[in-house]
C-alpha cells in the first residue's frame, strides 16, 4: 500500500488554464505522491471544462517556452484523472485518490479565497501535514516536493516555508530566495536574492533569518500553523496576503527555506502584476494600492496617515508620467471605491 500524501497543492486559476494544466504536468512528475486541488474562480472561460479534457487526455498541456519543456511534456504514463466539486461540496467532501481536484468556487474570490477554499477541502483529510500554495503559472522540478517537506519535517515549530523561484523566461535569474525583506515605511519589499544568477552562492540559514515573509507565489503552511494563526485574510483580495500572515504570525512559528525546492515562476500572467518598471497594469496598480493601505490600517494603524501620503504622491507621479487612467484607478483605492465605476441598470 503506498502511503497517503501528506503534502498538498492549492492551485488558484483565472483563465489561464494553459498555465495551469501546465503547472499541473510539471507537478505530476514530483518524486512524492501529491493531493492537487485546482479552485477555478470563475473564469468563466472555459477553463474548467479544459482541466477536465485534460484530465481524459482529450487536451494536451502546452509550454509558453520550448526552453522549459522537459519539467512538464516527458512521457507520464501515470493517472491524472480530475475530480470536479463545487464549493458548497468542500464543507463535506473528503479528499480522494482522484489526481487533481477542480473546485468551482462559484465566484471570483481572490488570490486569499481562492487559498482558502483549497486549504480547507485539503485538511479535511488527515494525512496533510502541510500544503503547498503555488500560483499557478509556476513549473516545478521534480525533486522539489520532497525538499520542501524534508525541510519542513526537520523544522522545529514549522509555521511558513518557502523555495527558489526562479524566473520561467529567465530560468538562470532569482525571483527571490524563499522570500522577501519588508520596509514599513514604504511600504513595499525586496526579494532575497532578487536578480541575481542562479549560481550565484548563498547561506540558506542567512536566507531563512532575513525572510520577513515568504513570497506568495510558492508558500507552503503547515496544518498547526493554519489550525492557529488562521487562513489568509480575505479582504486583501490580491496583494498582501502573505505579510498580513507573517504579521499575524508574529515569531509564533518558524519560517524555513527549503532550498533544494526550485520553482519557476511567469510572474504575474493573469492581472499583470510584473514586478518591471512601468509595466504593471491598471488593474494591479489599484489592487496593490487597495492592498497596501488595507495592511496599515489593520496591522499598523499609526503608519497609515503617512501611506496615505505616499499613495497621494504615487498618483502625482502618474500623472507626471501621463498615465491618467493609472493615477485614476489608485485615487479610487485611496477613496475606498471600486476598480471601476457600478455598472447600470
Amino acid at each position: 500500500m503506498t502511503a497517503a500524501p501528506r503534502l498538498g497543492v492549492v492551485l488558484v486559476n483565472w483563465r489561464r488554464a494553459a498555465d495551469t494544466l501546465e503547472c499541473l504536468e510539471s507537478l505530476l512528475r514530483s518524486d512524492i505522491p501529491l493531493r492537487i486541488v485546482v479552485v477555478d474562480n470563475a473564469s468563466g472561460d472555459g477553463s474548467v471544462e479544459t482541466i477536465q479534457r485534460w484530465g481524459t487526455g482529450d487536451e494536451a498541456a502546452t509550454v509558453a517556452d520550448p526552453a522549459m519543456a522537459e519539467l512538464s511534456t516527458r512521457p507520464y504514463a501515470g493517472p491524472r484523472s480530475v475530480r470536479l466539486i463545487n464549493a458548497a461540496d468542500t464543507a463535506t467532501a473528503v479528499p480522494d485518490d482522484t489526481p487533481v481536484t477542480v473546485i468551482d468556487a462559484g465566484g471570483n474570490r481572490g488570490f486569499a479565497g481562492g487559498n482558502n477554499l483549497g486549504l480547507a477541502f485539503l485538511l479535511r483529510s488527515p494525512a496533510i501535514d502541510y500544503v503547498w500554495l503555488l500560483n499557478n503559472d509556476t513549473v516545478v522540478e521534480p525533486e522539489a516536493a520532497h525538499a520542501l517537506v524534508a525541510r519542513m519535517d526537520a523544522t522545529y515549530n514549522i509555521g511558513m516555508c518557502g523555495t527558489v523561484v526562479r524566473y520561467y523566461f529567465r530560468p538562470d535569474v532569482v525571483q527571490a530566495l524563499n522570500g522577501h525583506r519588508f520596509r514599513p515605511w514604504a511600504g513595499t519589499s525586496r526579494g532575497i536574492g532578487s536578480g541575481a544568477l542562479a549560481r550565484t552562492p548563498f547561506d540558506p540559514a542567512q536566507v531563512a533569518r532575513e525572510t520577513d515573509f515568504v513570497l506568495g507565489a510558492s508558500l507552503a503552511v503547515s496544518r498547526r500553523f493554519i489550525e492557529t494563526i488562521g487562513p489568509m485574510h480575505e479582504a486583501y483580495f490580491l496583494y498582501f496576503e502573505e505579510v498580513d500572515w507573517a504579521y499575524r504570525n508574529a515569531g509564533r512559528f518558524a519560517i524555513a527555506f527549503a532550498h533544494g525546492a526550485v520553482v519557476y515562476h511567469k510572474e504575474g500572467g493573469s492581472i499583470g502584476s510584473s514586478g518591471a518598471k512601468g509595466r504593471r497594469s491598471e488593474l494591479s496598480d489599484y489592487y496593490l494600492a487597495r492592498s497596501r493601505l488595507a495592511f496599515f490600517r489593520r496591522r499598523a494603524p499609526l503608519l497609515l496617515p503617512w501611506h496615505v501620503l505616499l499613495t497621494m504622491g504615487l498618483i502625482g507621479r502618474r500623472l507626471l508620467r501621463l498615465q491618467p487612467k493609472k493615477a485614476l484607478v489608485i485615487a479610487r483605492a485611496l477613496l475606498g471605491l471600486r476598480y471601476g465605476p457600478k455598472p447600470r441598470g
